[in-house]
């Protein structure tokens, strides 16, 4: 059965500014911007006063209507991102052979070497706007932070895919790269 009309507010947080340009949205924030095109669905985003993001469908069946809310949930993603960012923290787990994990391009590279005591060097790339560093205080930690959650999050799982263990009993090999933390870059205050 078709709804007439379903539709969702966001509200844009104090001292960000956002736009809308035929469903395309863009966020400013103290962390820099982001840009997200919603063209693919068909819904309508427009902006009702400076502070409110309106997502409305119109005659949409149940698996239309479940876009409005998704479109909230990507816009409220980028809101986070520009004021706080996004930050992974992935550890390297190994039983015998140190996994070496080199930086290269100022952040935007990472070389995985002598894993599982292979000579070769699995290089990733990371996505724009993501930044990949070893981490300070931890061993075998990696950090990566940036202000888009998809592409942060996407780069997270590039690194972890490319340690797949192959043609071995995974339950005994469990060498590699692994997501341990999700946080935010700016801490909150507790």
């Amino acid at each position: 059965m078709k709804e007439i009309n379903s539709f969702q507010l966001v509200t844009v947080p104090e001292g960000l500014e956002a736009s809308v340009k035929s469903r395309a949205v863009t966020v400013k924030g103290p962390r820099g911007s982001l840009t997200k095109c919603f063209k693919h669905l068909a819904v309508d985003i427009y902006m009702t006063d400076a502070t409110t993001i309106k997502v409305e469908k119109w005659f949409g069946k149940k698996k239309q209507l479940a876009a409005v809310r998704t479109v909230c949930s990507h816009i409220t993603n980028m809101f986070k991102g520009v004021t706080k960012g996004y930050l992974y923290k992935m550890r390297a787990v190994y039983a015998h052979f140190p996994i070496n994990c080199a930086i290269s391009e100022g952040g935007s590279l990472i070389e995985v070497r002598n894993f599982l005591g292979e000579k070769y060097i699995r290089k990733v790339r990371m996505h724009p706007g993501v930044v990949v560093e070893n981490s300070k205080g931890q061993k075998d930690e990696l950090i990566v932070s940036g202000n888009s959650v998809e592409a942060v999050s996407q780069s997270a799982a590039l690194i972890q895919q490319s340690t797949t263990v192959k043609n071995k009993d995974i339950r005994k090999f469990l060498d590699g790269l692994y997501v341990s933390e999700k946080t935010t870059v700016v801490k909150d205050d507790e």
